[in-house]
């Protein structure tokens, strides 16, 4: 395979969270690929109740110092690092001190709960953090997985905003659709901050507003080039708007064997290798 470069974008990895469905996914997955030969890059967001000097994060400093401005404000942009054992996978995580500041002492990122409200600005800055960071990398990914909601604006970002980036211009973007969600909705100003960048029509997934978690994954699902179904309990319409998209789509399996096997048939097939390749 010519390119064999994989973007894992991921809510939660475990251990660096506690071991969730989705945190474990986020974890063994990736590994699975890294097993078959593929080169994986994992980002998950630095939440504040990830201890760093047990996790033993270290921040890249090369990799830092941009800011992402949002609604007119610059919010430093922090780059970390930890190595996951035994494999050696490296994992970065996209830090603020803006958005991801719960206390050490909590074991989940409380911070898309405690401080619901800024989850509009914390996706935004989190997504446009990956992005920008894989391009001063200059570290082409022929497949880009999303695990998680608060992943969804990859697909549009990648598929609009930079389409014309040679990091991401022939990447294959799939989307895994999950149930874990957030009540409620996202703040009303979430439509006109994400709005500059992109042309009109571009949003038209998202509606008029109030977006809520559902909403998200349906735009994650119209820009992504493929779609897997990453749990046994994701709500049947939305597995039906995923079929209806005629886009390829993998249902799920619990084994976690079949599942990685599916994925890298999966990741193939978006990249037309033939088996024998």
């Amino acid at each position: 395979m010519k390119n064999n470069k994989i973007l894992y974008i991921s809510q939660e990895i475990t251990p660096y969270l506690a071991e969730t469905p989705m945190a474990s996914l986020g974890k063994q997955l990736p590994v699975s690929m890294q097993e078959r030969g593929f080169e994986v890059r994992t980002f998950m967001p630095k939440y504040g109740c990830i201890n760093e000097r047990r996790n033993q994060l270290h921040e890249v400093i090369r990799l830092s110092g941009m800011n992402i401005i949002i609604d007119d404000t610059d919010h430093p942009l922090i780059i970390k690092v930890a190595t996951l054992q035994p494999s050696r996978m490296q994992v970065y995580f996209i830090d603020s001190d803006d958005y991801f500041t719960t206390s050490s002492g909590a074991s989940a990122p409380l911070e898309t709960v405690s401080m619901a409200e800024e989850n509009h600005e914390r996706m935004i800055f989190f997504v446009r953090g990956v992005v920008e960071t894989v391009k001063k990398l200059r570290w082409e990914p022929a497949v880009v997985q999303c695990m998680g909601w608060i992943t969804a604006l990859a697909p549009l970002f990648m598929k609009r905003m930079m389409v014309d980036d040679p990091s991401f211009a022939e990447a294959k973007v799939v989307y895994t659709l999950r149930s874990e969600g957030f009540e409620g909705t996202l703040d009303e100003s979430f439509l006109s901050l994400l709005a500059p960048g992109f042309a009109p029509g571009d949003l038209a997934a998202l509606g008029e507003g109030p977006v809520g978690v559902d909403d998200l994954h349906r735009i994650a699902m119209t820009y992504a080039d493929a779609i897997v179904q990453g749990d046994e309990n994701v709500s049947p319409e939305l597995i039906e708007f995923a079929k209806s998209t005629g886009k390829p789509f993998m249902p799920y399996n619990a084994d976690l064997q079949s599942f990685a096997d599916s994925t890298n048939e999966l990741y193939r097939g978006l990249l037309g290798v033939a088996d024998e390749d």
